[in-house]
Formats: structure tokens, sequence, C-alpha cells
């Protein structure tokens, strides 16, 4: 595996450095996983996730792809704050690249849910739920979270009472998270009055809005 690649056009890269940006206001210590098999670049990030201080709660991935200039081979968990710098110099300075946006990864690293490998196959449609819906639970757990937290709880307390709040169902049954909706807010997914689809297969669940993909586990029973 390569640790490059070579996105499309100024527009591609603008657009990955965006969708980037927003990850790191939820997780400013975040990793991105990248993986690219062929003119397509996936990269995945985890504003939740169940690390050392966090074991019951959810594991909440956003995907986005990007479109490449030519054929290639990467699969790096990279820091996000490292492949942001790499883009930045990229739009600022494009006219030295001659169309060409090439990005060298750093060394890789390790996360903690980068392992996490949501299935690729078997997805079936299971229900819908509108952009309103999402938008408010999103704004009403971040409420809760806040609201749960006095200041003087910190550590592996505060981090049970996020992960409960964000690994619930989000209405009633539904085996879709809060922390999905979450996430699909905080990362720009949502469009405005669009009805977005369910999917689900063996324990996952997938929101597809219209800008990315919010992949999780089929959210805890209330």
């Amino acid at each position: 595996m390569k640790n490059d690649f070579t996105l499309a056009d100024r527009a591609s890269t603008i657009d990955l450095q965006a969708y980037l940006i927003r990850a790191k206001r939820l997780d400013p210590a975040g990793m991105v996983r990248i993986r690219a098999f062929g003119n397509v670049l996936a990269c995945y990030v985890a504003p939740i996730f169940a690390g050392s201080l966090m074991e019951q709660g959810p594991t909440v991935l956003g995907l986005r792809t990007s479109e490449l200039l030519e054929d290639a081979e990467v699969d790096i968990v990279a820091p996000i704050t490292a492949v942001l710098d790499r883009l930045a110099a990229l739009v600022a300075n494009d006219e030295n690249w001659k169309g060409k946006y090439h990005v060298v990864l750093p060394d890789p690293v390790r996360a903690a849910w980068s392992g996490i490998q949501p299935p690729r196959s078997g997805w079936e449609l299971v229900g819908e739920v509108s952009e309103e819906v999402l938008t408010q639970i999103a704004k009403d757990g971040i409420a809760e979270v806040a609201d749960s937290l006095p200041e003087s709880v910190g550590g592996p307390i505060a981090a049970r009472i996020r992960g409960e709040i964000w690994g619930r169902s989000m209405q009633g049954d539904s085996p879709v998270p809060t922390g999905a909706a979450f996430v699909a807010a905080g990362l720009g997914f949502l469009t405005e009055n669009e009805v977005v689809p369910i999917y689900q297969t063996q324990g996952w669940i997938r929101l597809s809005p219209m800008n990315g993909h919010i992949l999780s586990k089929v959210a805890q029973s209330l």
C-alpha cells in the first residue's frame, strides 16, 4: 500500500478539506482512516467511539468519498490535523501544482476505532427519517449531555454518561442511535428538508443522506 493519492480537482480538494474541518471540530485530536482501491477515496472519521473511557458507548463513523484523478491503493490512519495541513497547502498554492492535487500522507498511526470494519454488502432499506427530525434529535442530545455533566464530573463518569445518551435509540424502538443524528448534523451531511434512508445489516445501521454516510451499531433499547 502507498501513502499518497491525487485528488481529481480543486473542487474535490476543497470538499475533502471542509469535511475534515468539521470532523476536527467534533474531535480536535481525531484521526481519519483513508482508503482507496481504484479511483474513489473513502475517508472515515469517528466523532464518537468506544475508547478506553467509554467501553460501553457507541462507535459512530462518518464516511465521505472523493474522486481521484488516477487509481490508487491506500489504507492508512492519520491525524486529521496533518491531512488538513497538506490540503490547506494545496488549496493556497494550487497554481504551483499544474492542476494536480497530490497528497502525500504522514507515517501511519493507530486509532482505537480503526480496526472496526462495517459490512460492505447485505444492506437492506428498513426505513427513513427526515432531516428535521435528525437535526432536532442532535440538538436535544447536545443539550442533554450539557445538562447531565456538571463541571465537577470528568473522566470515566462523563464518558459513561455520553455513551448512554449517544448510544440509545433516537426514537422509541428505532435501531438508529442518537449519536448517529449528532454525527450526521455535525459533519454537515444533512440537507434542509431531505428524507434520509436507513439501511441495516448484521447488527449495523447506516444513514445515507445526500452528502455522506453514517455507520454505527444498532442502538441500545430504551
